[in-house]
């Protein structure tokens, strides 16, 4: 019987502060990092299973000790009988009832419960030959239910209407699986918009991310209305009118206030306001969508689990939800988030700023695809240029598409060299 016989961590962290990438109105000074883990077995093929919990820097420490916490749940784990059942795993993890009193499912403890149980499905793809997105697209609608904890939802989604969306996607999916393989799945950049750039540079990137094939950009915004007015400006008009022009505003507004500034950069033809406010105010959310329609409002990187974007689907707080592959507790909840955006008809367009994130969301979007919503239209996963060299398998973009991934397991192993020269001491 193979069993699970270690499991390393490391708090994993990127000078990126030095160049300003991913600077925004909330966090002027970012160092991507990453709370990583390695599954080890005794498996004589040698497969493992690595994840990850995304921060920014100061407290990565504490993610990689919440994510050390859970090894008693891990060693001497059997490892055939715990992928066969991924869907109990995760409610094991997630409702302990001593680890659940430090959430309930949200925050540290939560996000470590994610990078351990997207470290398994790793190992499950691996042990499968698949990537990930083609291990899920070929489940059946009866197993890819049984990994989903309806617990709080049924009021929204039940297990029997998910069933019914999955099935009525069943028969397309070979077509479909054939079309990502071939195409890839649409991007938009993030790139050109971080807000510490000089006006001469985001010009350059804009034109530079419509020359290799992007229809969309997202600025950063919140910090002026001056600036934010200046820099929408040039990036309209290196763009032209075709482009779509998104801006993210990283929970920076009042609800008054965010209705206001958006309403001032509305003559720029704004696609969608992403984080207007708090991502824990469902309620302000709906008041800011209905108060700038047209402008649409994207938000979920900071969702904290299922919970509050069912609420947020329900109280039409959202016009495009943004799965994220570290925040909420691994590929299960994913599942159960596509499953709710299904049922509102709602286009998922997930986040990927950060280390590692670009690598994983891609497959949960090629799964819905494939296997959830059979969309396309109107959905866009975002990509950030930086750090994919410190993966063994890095996405790869060609004509504003991200490629299928055709590599066994989640595309979440770093390099050996990457874990030695920018482990935190």
């Amino acid at each position: 019987m193979t069993r699970i016989v270690a499991v390393d961590t490391y708090d994993i962290r990127f000078p990126t502060s030095q160049e300003l990438d991913g600077s925004d109105a909330m966090n002027p000074d970012p160092d991507y990092s990453a709370a990583y883990l390695v599954l080890r077995t005794d498996d004589p093929d040698g497969h493992e299973g690595h994840g990850f919990a995304f921060t920014i820097g100061r407290g990565n420490d504490v993610q990689t000790a919440a994510i050390a916490a859970l090894h008693p749940y891990l060693i001497g784990r059997p490892v055939e009988a715990t992928l066969a059942d991924l869907g109990g795993f995760w409610r094991e993890l997630v409702h302990d009832s001593q680890l659940r009193w430090l959430g309930p499912e949200k925050g540290v403890m939560h996000m470590a419960i994610g990078a351990v149980v997207n470290a398994l499905w790793d190992l499950k793809a691996k042990r499968a030959g698949l990537p990930l997105w083609q291990l899920l697209s070929r489940m059946s609608p009866e197993e890819l239910v049984a990994l989903v904890d309806f617990r709080y939802l049924t009021d929204a989604l039940t297990p029997d209407e998910a069933l019914a969306i999955l099935r009525r996607s069943a028969d397309g999916r070979a077509d479909r699986e054939k079309e990502i393989l071939r195409d890839g799945y649409p991007a938009y950049t993030t790139s050109p918009g971080w807000l510490g750039y000089a006006d001469e540079k985001l010009a350059r990137l804009c034109r530079e991310a419509v020359g290799q094939g992007f229809r969309q950009i997202k600025l950063k915004v919140g910090a002026d209305l001056d600036d934010d007015r200046r820099r929408l400006r040039i990036a309209r008009q290196t763009c032209g009118p075709d482009i779509r022009i998104a801006v993210d505003a990283n929970q920076r507004w009042d609800v008054p206030d965010a209705i206001a500034w958006i309403r001032e950069l509305t003559p720029y033809d704004i696609w969608w306001v992403e984080e207007p406010t708090s991502p824990d105010d469902v309620l302000g959310h709906a008041s800011i969508a209905k108060a700038i329609a047209p402008v649409r409002v994207a938000t979920g990187e900071h969702v904290q689990n299922r919970i509050v974007f069912k609420q947020l689907l329900q109280a039409g707080g959202l016009s495009f939800l943004q799965i994220d592959a570290a925040r909420v507790a691994g590929v299960n909840e994913n599942i159960a988030i596509l499953l709710l955006a299904a049922k509102f008809g709602v286009p998922v367009c997930p986040h990927a700023g950060g280390v590692g994130l670009c690598e994983l969301v891609q497959h949960l979007s090629m799964f819905d695809y494939v296997a959830v919503s059979g969309e396309k239209q109107d959905r866009v996963i975002e990509y950030v240029d930086h750090l994919h060299e410190h993966f063994q398998d890095p996405v790869v973009i060609r004509d504003g598409s991200y490629q299928a991934p055709t590599a066994p397991g989640f595309s979440a192993a770093m390099v050996p060299a990457t874990l030695r020269e920018f482990r935190h001491s």
